[in-house]
């Protein structure tokens, strides 16, 4: 099969710079407690929460990662957090290459595949995030930027590549309310599945991120490839994020 009924519906949250100790207790057991839907269910944390995350959700069916990671093993690089570090904490996901990271700390396209390559060495997996600018949709590019920042990424070889996730998130979509057609993101996946069935990596889930909604989420899911979804502000209301994995 070709269609997403093959691959495995999976939804993680993405906290970005959000949360606290006592609100990540409310948040964390209610996700513990509600998360048995069929689909794979994982948040994506702040650094300091990793441990509160890891001791609320180990036994859970929840799984949990990072939002970043360094290239780096070790060494003098301030502020940065090594792969080795995340494995400390048997995160499962990390995040790479988020429009917020390209954005804000210029990470360049053959930066976010290096973070990706050192992710899989370490045994994590990296959801590599791509996606395009308002402008860049608004004059035709979409499919030369998408093809672009998977270009690096797709020349770590297949093996490499079918152990990761990638995510598509039109930055136009992100935080403002907007959300692409259900028909407008599946064009999108279908030209990002057909890079990945050309490496021999179709299987690979990608899946859909830009102001995800339980209200939206059953018709982006319906679509024949979208494996699911990266949540930004709905995965820090427990209730919705889950009927977003249960659509």
């Amino acid at each position: 099969m070709t269609t997403s009924q093959a691959r495995q519906r999976l939804v993680i949250g993405n906290w970005k710079m959000n949360g606290s100790l006592a609100d990540n207790v409310k948040l964390l057991e209610a996700l513990r407690a509600g998360a048995d839907v069929s689909a794979d269910v994982g948040v994506c944390v702040p650094f300091p929460y990793l441990a509160q995350a890891q001791a609320l959700l180990e036994t859970s069916k929840v799984s949990w990662g990072a939002q970043d990671v360094s290239v780096h093993e070790s060494g003098a690089y301030t502020g940065e957090v090594s792969t080795a570090m995340l494995c400390d904490f048997n995160c499962r996901w990390v995040l790479v290459g988020h429009s917020e990271r390209r954005s804000y700390h210029g990470e360049s396209s053959e930066l976010v595949a290096q973070k990706a390559q050192a992710a899989l060495q370490a045994g994590l997996v990296p959801v590599v995030c791509i996606g395009e600018t308002l402008q860049e949709q608004e004059a035709g590019e979409t499919a030369d930027v998408i093809a672009a920042q998977l270009k690096p990424v797709l020349a770590l070889g297949p093996q490499a590549v079918a152990k990761m996730v990638i995510a598509y998130e039109p930055v136009w979509a992100i935080g403002t309310g907007r959300t692409a057609t259900p028909e407008q993101a599946q064009e999108v996946h279908a030209l990002i599945r057909a890079a990945l069935r050309e490496l021999g990596a179709e299987q690979v889930q990608v899946l859909y991120g830009g102001s995800v909604k339980a209200a939206n989420a059953a018709s982006l899911f319906a679509m024949p490839d979208i494996d699911g979804a990266l949540v930004g502000g709905a995965s820090l209301v427990a209730e919705e994020f889950l009927r977003i994995a249960a659509a």
